[in-house]
């Protein structure tokens, strides 16, 4: 009895163990098959590839409808470092022209990236034509590489490289923050690239192919039905018109400076050049991009890569004295008839500032003939007037009224990095000089465009857009519209008031501006057949040689042009950058040159080098 109760103890036993087993093995199969997706990832990816298809970048055209920027096909070739066992290590290294410690360093660099080692990555970026072609002939010998497709910038012309930017790769920061990138995308680093990259982008897809054990693809999965299409970027149709860049960069080959050409009825930007520049294919590519950029960057005398139009904060020099016209005009202070004493300087004793100009001209003459002791008076007239209790309230009056018209302020143009320029504060100058310190005598070089006063040239041609238009400008911009159906921000569509309202102000300013080109300043610069209105100055530079400035609008009567240039270290105004502005605007309005000799000073003329650039053998 004893027996058998013990014989069936132990059967039980038996019996309950085996269903442990077995309880045991269908959980560790619920486990892995519906709660653990290790095994099904491990399956997935020995059969499927989810390869990225990128989108085609947004093409670029210029105001008439011709092409500034495309792509270019390209290749990447990517890798998952965990699927690279049995790769043919050697074969790749010959077709990629690569060592074996470089593919050691690029596949330890691959399994640190996040989600490493499964992530796919770069491991060879922007491959040639035939550098393709031969790693496709061999694709099957490297386990756990495949080539991604991909498409690089393209421009036609090597033109205008500041204000289309360039395209470079996702920082690991910005790829943590923005969901839309993983590292290794590409992204507007610059100019309208920079300012326009969420419509250029376009969307990503996904394709889900499967491949065999020869590591090739052999078909889609369930034929696609998974898989997303890239949405392609939208056009931008941009206001600039590519063959008058091209010409400002031609005339300031050379040259350090700048020219930015506005359509005053509308605020679009019809050039924006700075020299010295580069070509923006230069940019385009994998290791030749890098060589490149290094060595644009470390180029400390030229420096190809500041956008001088946007970021470079110059003295304006004499075209300052429109506003200061202005300002004391609707002040009542001056008037048409107005003079003022001038013996080669302020005050009339022959002090500073000196002037070149003889003095005792009217409004109109002053500007014609840039007389410093006449702005010197107006200055002083507008920050001390009576009706203001403290002579900085007249001050603050005089710096309000000014950023009105641009300076000192961001004007919200949509490229990037534009900087303010500046108008010095109160604040500024009592840390200077102390509360008490300083006085309307202490700072008049500002009246005339100088001390702390800066401008970008931007805001050059700004200021005599709105002379053009008396008084109201439209924000610059580059974009006339966004995809085909060409939509653009509202805000530049816009009318923007400066504070000095009064036709007969402008009359009286642009009677001067017309008279600089004929019998003034800047007469060796006049146009026949076009009225021309501008100002010429020299902008004091402390570190060397003065720098050249002009700016003008034509023609007088609805305009259809306003345009800035300075020219670094080049001296009067009326000597380079005047003749410059001149030939701009006669092509764009005529389309044609009328004055060869001219042209053919300021095309051979290198100011930086000192050489006759029509004279060098290329």
């Amino acid at each position: 009895m004893n027996a058998n109760s013990h014989l069936a103890d132990r059967k039980y036993i038996i019996g309950g163990f085996f269903i442990l087993v077995a309880v045991i093995y269908i959980a560790r199969l619920f486990y892995i098959q519906i709660i653990d997706d290790k095994y099904k990832l491990d399956a997935q990816n020995n059969a499927f590839r989810y390869i990225t298809e990128y989108p085609v970048r947004g093409y670029i055209y210029d105001r008439n409808g011709k092409l500034l920027v495309y792509n270019e096909a390209s290749y990447d070739l990517m890798v998952t470092p965990k699927e690279t066992k049995g790769c043919d290590t050697l074969a790749l290294c010959e077709v990629l022209q690569i060592t074996k410690e470089d593919y050691l360093k690029r596949i330890k660099k691959a399994c640190q990236a996040p989600n490493s080692p499964r992530k796919q990555s770069v491991f060879e970026k922007q491959m040639s034509a035939q550098t393709y072609a031969a790693l496709q002939e061999k694709l099957y010998r490297f386990n756990g590489f495949f080539v991604q497709k991909r498409t690089v910038r393209k421009y036609p012309k090597p033109i205008a490289a500041h204000l289309l930017g360039y395209v470079g790769e996702v920082t690991k920061e910005k790829a943590e923050k923005d969901p839309y990138y993983r590292e290794g995308d590409y992204i507007g680093i610059s100019g309208m690239e920079r300012s326009y990259e969420e419509a250029l982008r376009g969307k990503k897809g996904v394709q889900i192919a499967i491949t065999d054990v020869h590591n090739k693809v052999v078909g889609r999965y369930m034929d696609g039905k998974y898989d997303t299409l890239a949405i392609p970027g939208k056009p931008l149709f941009c206001t600039i018109d590519m063959t008058l860049q091209e010409y400002g960069e031609q005339l300031l080959r050379g040259k350090k400076g700048a020219v930015v050409a506005i359509e005053p009825s509308s605020g679009e930007i019809l050039c924006l050049v700075s020299s010295p520049t580069y070509d923006p294919n230069l940019l385009v590519g994998g290791k030749e991009r890098a060589r490149n950029f290094t060595k644009l960057y470390y180029d400390s005398l030229n420096l190809p890569l500041f956008n001088r139009a946007l970021q470079a904060m110059y003295p304006p020099g004499s075209i300052f004295k429109l506003i200061d016209a202005l300002i004391a005009q609707r002040d009542g202070l001056i008037f048409r008839n107005t003079s003022f004493p001038c013996h080669g300087g302020y005050p009339p004793m022959g002090g500073k500032p000196k002037c070149h100009s003889h003095g005792g001209v009217d409004l109109p003459g002053s500007i014609a003939t840039s007389c410093n002791s006449y702005y010197s008076y107006v200055f002083r007239a507008i920050v001390d007037q009576k009706k203001y209790p403290k002579f900085k309230d007249g001050y603050n009056y005089w710096r309000e009224t000014v950023q009105s018209f641009g300076p000192g302020t961001n004007l919200g143009t949509d490229l990037p990095y534009d900087k303010p320029g500046n108008v010095p504060s109160v604040k500024y100058y009592n840390k200077v000089f102390g509360e008490n310190g300083w006085r309307s005598n202490t700072i008049v070089s500002l009246g005339i465009g100088q001390a702390e006063l800066t401008l970008v040239p931007l805001q050059m041609a700004n200021v005599v857009a709105t002379i053009a238009n008396r008084g109201y400008y439209y924000t610059p911009h580059c974009v006339k519209g966004v995809g085909y159906e060409k939509k653009q921000d509202q805000k530049f569509k816009e009318k923007k008031y400066v504070s000095v309202q009064g036709e007969t102000y402008y009359t009286n300013v642009i009677d001067g501006m017309q008279r600089c080109l004929d019998g003034g300043t800047a007469t060796a610069s006049k146009i026949k057949d076009i009225v021309m209105c501008g100002k010429t100055g020299t902008a004091q530079n402390p570190h060397g040689k003065d720098h050249a400035v002009f700016l003008a609008f034509a023609p007088r009567e609805n305009p259809k042009i306003a345009i800035a240039c300075i020219i670094e270290n080049a001296g009067f105004g009326g000597t380079w950058s005047a003749p410059i502005v001149s030939l701009m605007v006669e092509k764009y309005l005529k389309g044609k040159i009328t004055r060869p000799e001219m042209e053919k000073r300021m095309l051979e003329a290198d100011l930086i080098n000192g050489k006759n650039l029509l004279h060098e053998k290329h």
